[in-house]
């Protein structure tokens, strides 16, 4: 099936006559900003299954959107290109983030998620519907190590190998600002840690273990660890909004946000 709402390249930057890589960018070009970034992160199309997956969802839809048009396409990270706090979670949910086009907007996991920014002050407000809800972040930035909704939440190794050049660029970008990052769940740990490395921060040896409440200092900034806002944590009690609210004040206070 062809693409859903595929962007027209020119409005992405590509130059008239360019050939733009499966990553959606044209070739011996990266993004310079993080407006760019994130526009060209939305035209990617490296992945085939995920592609494939991501539109299908878009096509059939959930009964409760079934009047509403899905972004199905890879969804950019959000927040402000200054940001000093990042957060790093896993990948779009499919009725989620591929729907909306927001980062952790219009499933559970964002409403938990957002409420718990909100209450310690680092969102204007506790939802996150659609896009144009109002929402803004203070300092933060929310970002992921696959961008594009997976089968069964589950990426492949292959597929997360794939889409580290966005998370590359990020935190390139990211930092002159950078000075927290907050890691949901073990696999964006994983994810996270050789980036950092490629990106020159010093990750200790043996690596630090992912687990909720770890902090780890690497100099000008420091990790924190927290479980995902998946529902499988918080209907659960694993996770709960204390121990969310913490870990992001722990975050907040340490990159002067509060």
């Amino acid at each position: 099936m062809g693409p859903l709402n595929t962007p027209d390249p020119e409005s992405h930057g590509h130059s008239a006559g360019s050939t733009p890589d499966p990553h959606g960018h044209s070739a011996g070009s990266t993004p310079a900003t993080i407006a760019e970034l994130d526009l060209a992160v939305s035209a990617c199309r490296a992945c085939p299954r995920l592609v494939a997956w991501r539109e299908k969802v878009a096509t059939e839809k959930r009964a409760a959107f079934r009047d509403e048009t899905y972004w199905g396409r890879a969804v950019p990270g959000f927040g402000p290109a200054d940001a000093s706090v990042l957060i790093v979670g896993l990948a779009p949910a499919a009725h989620g983030g591929n729907r909306t086009g927001r980062m952790f907007t219009g499933d559970r996991s964002g409403d938990f998620l957002y409420a718990a920014l909100h209450a310690v002050g680092l969102a204007n407000q506790p939802t996150a519907t659609h896009i144009g809800d109002g929402l803004t972040l203070r300092g933060v930035r929310i970002t992921a190590p696959v961008h594009c909704a997976p089968p069964d939440n589950k990426p492949t190794v292959t597929e997360r190998d794939r889409c580290r050049t966005w998370l590359d660029i990020e935190l390139s970008l990211l930092k002159p600002t950078l000075k927290s990052v907050i890691v949901l769940g073990g696999f964006g740990w994983q994810a996270l840690l050789p980036v950092l490395a490629a990106n020159g921060w010093d990750i200790p040896r043996p690596r630090p273990k992912f687990g909720h409440g770890v902090e780890v200092d690497l100099g000008s900034i420091r990790l924190f660890g927290s479980y995902h806002v998946s529902q499988q944590n918080t209907f659960t009690g694993r996770l709960t909004t204390q121990m969310i609210e913490d870990v992001l004040r722990a975050a907040g206070s340490h990159a002067g946000l509060m």
